[in-house]
């Protein structure tokens, strides 16, 4: 594993996180079992950066990492980067808000706090831009939140350059956790020039676009029930099909370099200078083992220019936001 410094002011960390999303249950259904033994596979291969949130599950998945870390947490603490997101809740109807004011927020925290086990987080993180509430609302509380030694770093994930300003004229930013994989680039267009200019650490999630550049899917895939992909264009029809066939071409160019096409795709993100860290989600600890490599991976310029080649014809694929789940 190699480890870099997440921005100008960010914690030392493992290029690859551990994400536990699918943990909340928005992925179907969860094997307690085998997703604690996912995180103490990554722990033992050299992970040290943790990454969860209070909305994936509302303490389901905060909860199953602290129990999976629970030694560490109690005896070797300071070993690891706990990251974990607040400003969603559930609105009367049971639909997914933004609220990123400053009483949820310090909510979400205590409830964060309690469900990991741990007297403090690493890096503390607004889920998504809340239009409801103004930025410096947001950016005081989080620096509360510092100065009471309940948080060591502040971040926010899905911003753009515009809401990033706005926030740092508050409080400065020490990450960012946007979205970003081979069919998914639009940060690169103003987000990561910004973040690069202010050294704000970046931290990508979804390197693997949903699933579709493990290499495993097929046209003729049946999604759990709870699984947000069945009800998405995204992995039905000639969109998904035309994507898969980019996958294929992506699957046999990453054989040719002695790799897979997900290990290939995790490495693509980690080549871009702007980025210091991939978050990998995983299941089980077989799917760990096989997305950890992909730190080791090396992309060379004309390996880069042969992807760009491959990915030409691709149609973008996004993702949910929280009024879709």
């Amino acid at each position: 594993m190699e480890y870099v410094q997440l921005g100008l002011r960010g914690p030392r960390v493992s290029r690859i996180a551990f994400g536990n999303w699918s943990s909340g249950g928005d992925w179907g259904s969860v094997d307690r079992k085998a997703a604690i033994a996912a995180a103490r596979s990554a722990l033992d291969r050299g992970v040290t950066l943790f990454d969860t949130a209070r909305a994936y599950g509302f303490g389901a998945a905060e909860r199953l990492l602290g129990e999976a870390l629970e030694p560490e947490l109690r005896s070797r603490r300071d070993e690891l980067v706990i990251a974990t997101k607040g400003g969603l809740r559930r609105d009367p109807n049971g639909q997914m808000a933004r609220d990123s004011s400053a009483g949820a927020l310090r909510g979400d925290l205590e409830a964060s706090l309690r469900f990991l086990g741990t007297d403090y987080v690493d890096l503390y993180q607004v889920h998504w831009p809340d239009p409801a509430t103004p930025f410096s609302e947001t950016a005081e509380a989080l620096d509360d939140f510092v100065r009471e030694g309940k948080v060591r770093h502040v971040g926010v994930s899905n911003y753009d350059a515009r809401q990033m300003a706005a926030f740092q004229q508050s409080r400065p930013l020490d990450a960012l956790q946007p979205p970003y994989h081979l069919f998914r680039r639009e940060i690169e267009d103003s987000v990561l020039p910004y973040t690069a200019e202010h050294g704000i650490g970046v931290l990508v999630y979804g390197p693997m676009a949903h699933g579709l550049l493990t290499g495993r899917m097929t046209q003729d895939i049946a999604f759990a029930p709870g699984d947000w992909r069945a009800n998405s264009d995204l992995f039905r029809g000639d969109t998904f099909r035309r994507n898969l066939r980019i996958v294929e071409e992506l699957k046999a160019f990453a054989a040719e370099r002695g790799t897979t096409v997900a290990r290939l795709a995790i490495a693509w993100t980690l080549a871009n200078p702007a980025v210091h860290v991939a978050i990998v989600g995983a299941r089980t600890p077989d799917q760990i083992s096989a997305t950890l490599p992909a730190a080791e991976v090396r992309l060379s310029p004309d390996d880069l220019a042969h992807i760009e080649k491959i990915t030409r014809g691709e149609v973008p694929v996004g993702g949910p936001v929280p009024e879709s789940v």
